[in-house]
């Protein structure tokens, strides 16, 4: 399983095709059992079946659905990994008794994270007879005992205010608070402890460090005495590593309609949530999973921390907003992502990178491509047999193209071609998008007379190809001129004086076979930096945009049932009066 990729499908299946002990981190948000319709957000067909089938039997079937997709992922944990499970009251006792303790057992249970969401929880404590819910469960587990921790990484560092009012003395080094540097008595008696310095012998459970260690502090400035003739160790604010960070998380609240970060998905999780567990328990390069990836927050933070990930929905409308919410955060550095959906688009595979398709394609077929590409009589993989692997990228292939390559699988190995052949087995698989009459002929003779079998195999009966949809995009412009508001830039050489603001309303059209998800928006696209949405979901496909005078580019993506998609760019010249270029 290749890593910084989003897949589109049901994530049993998925995980089942990861390898063992692959994973550094699972977080998992799976729907709530709530047993409540809200909980289908996107609407499309993969997540409302997704919500019929952990609903068909209640309780029972929920936990019995939820602990079979945890077995894979115990599975795929590395010995040095953990797993978050976030849910709520509904079904929190079950799952930790039913579900982790006996897949990763009491042992490795680490914490149960209490992340209070809300100061202001719906509904009223007098008319309902209970207390508002505020809060949500996070369990953590380990696999073992020897798994990644970094708790320092993640707390809250002082501010200055706090700083001030913590370290509130001073002496000749600067700001200091006194911390002790004694043993209570409740630690115990520890008589390799009990020593005399400067004159004071503590009680029987002793300094808190060995004697050298208290010289070293005494040389450095660090010990201080009291009044009463009692030392004491002084800290210092360039030493404190934060406030630690305990069970209960209050300090991050959910998002709003407002945040910044918000995608317009209502179970949307706040990126600090996300950015905690992540540093907590993982190092740069570690390999990050999503199950039930949603609004996609977990890949997004992991990308941008430099974790690898991997983000699994069933839900088209989860995967494409993921997929523009990468985008948008895409620069230099960030590593490329693929994403991997149930159908696909011809043109794209048709007209991509050749060597990469013919690397991908082999793939999905099975095979191991060529990465030589060179003496390598033409051919581009070979199956796990080694049976050789031909692709053209292209139409209607012609009998030269068996021609050739019947004479390039004898030179590159006659034995195992030899070998094929006496076992009737095929001696060799081409791959092209259409087959031509003289290569299916051609095929078909050799078999009849000579017992060669050569496989003749389309792109679509490896993954199955869908035509995108299409789009088209209706301009409305609001008669009345809208005045400047706040500073107005100076008008370009030749334009004359700024003119007034435009308020434009354009109307997307999408055409689909397989039905039509949304519409995202780009109001300032640039071709080189790529499709970067303002607004990622769009089920209506307009908007209304105020435009100053000048040249804009405006791209309009409209996503099918199937995820599959199309662009339109509209160039717009607004100059007194609006017109499309």
């Amino acid at each position: 399983m290749s890593v910084n990729k989003l897949i589109l499908g049901d994530n049993l299946e998925i995980l089942k095709g990861i390898e063992n002990e692959t994973v550094d981190l699972i977080y998992l948000d799976p729907p709530f059992f709530s047993n409540r319709n809200y909980e289908v957000i996107w609407g499309d067909e993969g997540e409302v079946r997704s919500f019929q089938d952990r609903w068909s039997g209640g309780m029972d079937h929920y936990i019995a659905w939820l602990k079979e997709r945890v077995e894979q992922m115990h599975r795929i944990l590395k010995p040095t990994g953990s797993v978050f499970l976030h849910c709520d009251w509904h079904a929190n006792a079950y799952i930790r008794v039913l579900i982790l303790d006996r897949i990763f057992g009491e042992n490795n249970f680490r914490n149960e994270i209490i992340w209070q969401r809300t100061r202001n929880p719906k509904g009223s404590q007098f008319e309902k007879k209970n207390l508002g819910i505020a809060t949500d469960t996070i369990y953590w587990y380990s696999k073992t005992s020897s798994y990644h921790f970094n708790e320092i990484a993640v707390r809250e560092q002082l501010q200055n205010g706090e700083i001030a009012k913590k370290y509130s003395d001073f002496d000749e080094k600067g700001r200091f608070y006194p911390g002790p540097i004694l043993r209570g008595e409740s630690m115990g008696l520890r008589p390799n402890l009990v020593y005399e310095y400067n004159g004071f012998t503590p009680g029987a459970s002793g300094w808190r460090m060995i004697k050298e260690k208290l010289i070293e502090l005494d040389k450095n400035g660090e010990l201080g005495w009291s009044s009463n003739g009692k030392p004491f160790r002084k800290l210092r604010p360039e030493n404190d590593k934060g406030n630690p960070i305990y069970n209960f998380w209050n300090d991050i609240n959910r998002l709003y309609a407002g945040s910044p970060e918000s995608i317009g998905y209502p179970t949307q999780k706040p990126e600090k949530l996300l950015k905690r567990i992540i540093i907590m328990v993982t190092q740069e390069g570690d390999v990050v999973l999503d199950p039930f990836m949603g609004g996609g927050t977990t890949v997004a933070v992991a990308d941008k921390l430099n974790r690898k990930w991997i983000g699994i929905d069933q839900s088209v409308a989860a995967v494409k907003v993921t997929e523009m919410r990468l985008g948008n955060q895409q620069g230099l550095f960030n590593a490329p992502f693929t994403v991997q959906l149930h159908k696909y688009d011809y043109d794209t595979l048709r007209y991509a990178n050749a060597f990469e398709f013919e690397s991908w394609i082999i793939q999905q077929f099975g095979g191991t491509s060529n990465t030589k590409q060179r003496n390598d009589f033409g051919l581009d993989g070979k199956m796990p047999d080694n049976t050789p692997i031909q692709v053209k990228r292209s139409d209607n292939i012609g009998r030269n193209v068996v021609d050739n390559f019947f004479a390039a699988i004898q030179r590159s190995d006659k034995k195992l071609f030899d070998k094929n052949v006496v076992e009737g087995k095929p001696v060799g698989y081409i791959i092209a998008f259409s087959l031509g009459k003289g290569a299916i002929q051609e095929v078909a003779r050799l078999k009849l007379e000579e017992n060669i079998i050569i496989k003749l195999v389309t792109v679509e009966e490896i993954v199955p190809i869908a035509k995108k949809p299409t789009i088209s995009v209706k301009i409305n412009e609001s008669p009345h001129q809208l005045p400047q508001r706040g500073r107005v830039s100076p008008p370009s050489e030749g334009q004359g004086e700024a003119k007034s603001v435009r308020e434009i309303e354009f109307i997307a059209s999408g055409q689909s076979e397989a039905g039509i998800e949304f519409y995202s928006w780009d109001f300032n696209y640039d071709a080189e930096k790529g499709f970067k949405a303002d607004v990622i979901i769009d089920k209506e496909g307009k908007q209304t945009v105020k435009l100053k005078a000048g040249l804009h580019h405006i791209a309009v993506k409209v996503v099918d049932n199937d995820g599959l998609e199309s662009i339109e760019v509209i160039k717009l010249k607004v100059n007194g009066a609006v017109e499309r270029e």
